[in-house]
């Protein structure tokens, strides 16, 4: 009797911590954000509207055209 409700407590113990290994998981995948690539043109305009280098109005015309389907 003592047997058999250890084991199932054994039983609810693994699948809980099978369930919150799963839960970490995703909630892990979730947060991570894909590493921009250096050398995308969007990725280029936003440094340098970042470093002051063009302003608002250069930055939002290059992107428009980046943008465009040619």
């Amino acid at each position: 009797m003592i047997t058999r409700m250890l084991l199932v407590l054994l039983v609810i113990a693994v699948l809980a911590a099978v369930i919150v290994g799963i839960a970490l998981v995703v909630h892990t995948s979730r947060r991570r954000t894909p590493i921009p690539d250096p050398d995308d043109p969007r990725e280029i305009l936003r440094r340098r509207y970042a470093a002051g280098e063009i302003d608002e109005d250069e930055y939002l015309r290059r992107m428009s055209g980046l943008s465009q389907d040619w």
